[in-house]
C-alpha cells in the first residue's frame, strides 16, 4: 500500500509530519507493506508551510489513480477572517491577508488540487484522509456534500455550511473518507489508518514506539443511533 501526503503553499507542518511519521513507522513495522511520500498538485517542488517559513519537499505529483491513501493537511496561519482585523492598514508590512488560514485554504481552489482530489474520491481503490482544515479543502471544492466529516473545532460551522454532515469526533470514518479534527489528531488519524489497513498489532507497535495513546472513539456509521443526545 502507498500513502501520498499532500503539500500546498501554507500547509500546517504538524498536519503533515505527524501522519507521515506514524505511517512511515507502520511501513517499517510491517516489513514494507506501506510506503509514504510527500506530493503536491504541481509535482516535485519545495513547498513553504504557513509556520515560520518551514519548507518541505514534495518528491512527486499527486497521482489520484494510484491505489492506497491520500492525506490532505490543513493550513497554518492567523485564525479568523482578514476583515475581522481591527484598524488594519493594507500598507502595513506586518499585515498580510494571505497569512489567514481561510485565505490559505481557499487558495488551493485556484490550483489543480480540487480536480485531483475529485478524481481520487471517484477512485474506489483510494481512501482520502484529512487532518484539521484538510477537510475544509475538500468541502470548499464541493467534495463533501452529504458526507460525514470533522475538522478543527473552529471550522465546524464552515464544514456544516458546505453540505457535509459535521460530526464532533476526534476521527470520523466514512468509508473511503477518514477525517481528523484538530492539529494533533494527525497522530490519531495515522494510528487508526494503520489499524484499519494493516491491523491492530502494527498500530499498537507504533503507538508504543511513539509513547502516545489514541484519544477518543473513532466515529463510524454503525450500531443503533443514540437517544436523547
Amino acid at each position: 500500500m502507498h500513502a501520498q501526503i499532500v503539500l500546498f503553499d501554507g500547509f500546517d507542518p504538524l498536519d503533515v509530519v505527524a501522519p507521515f511519521e506514524v505511517l512511515s513507522a507502520g511501513g517499517i513495522a510491517s516489513a514494507g507493506a506501506l510506503s509514504v511520500e510527500l506530493v503536491s498538485a504541481q509535482g516535485a517542488r519545495e513547498v513553504v508551510s504557513g509556520t515560520g517559513g518551514l519548507t518541505l519537499r514534495a518528491t512527486a505529483a499527486l497521482d489520484p489513480s494510484r491505489p492506497g491513501l491520500i492525506v490532505v493537511p490543513g493550513a497554518a496561519g492567523r485564525v479568523g477572517e482578514p476583515d475581522e482585523v481591527p484598524d488594519r492598514d493594507a500598507g502595513d508590512a506586518e499585515w498580510r491577508e494571505d497569512e489567514f488560514i481561510p485565505v490559505l485554504l481557499a487558495r488551493t481552489l485556484n490550483t489543480e488540487l480540487p480536480a485531483l482530489l475529485k478524481a481520487a474520491m471517484d477512485n474506489p481503490e483510494v481512501t482520502v484522509a484529512t487532518v484539521c482544515g484538510g477537510s475544509l479543502v475538500l468541502a470548499m471544492a464541493g467534495l463533501l456534500e452529504e458526507r460525514r466529516a470533522t475538522t478543527h473545532h473552529m471550522g465546524l460551522d464552515m464544514l456544516d455550511a458546505t453540505g457535509a454532515h459535521m460530526v464532533r469526533a476526534r476521527v470520523v470514518d466514512d468509508g473511503d473518507l477518514v477525517t481528523g479534527a484538530g492539529v494533533t489528531s494527525g497522530l490519531d488519524l495515522g494510528l487508526y489508518l494503520l489499524e484499519r489497513e494493516l491491523g491492530p498489532r502494527i498500530a499498537h507497535a507504533v503507538e508504543e514506539l511513539f509513547a502516545y495513546e489514541r484519544r477518543g472513539t473513532v466515529w463510524r456509521d454503525q450500531g443503533p443511533a443514540p437517544v436523547g443526545f
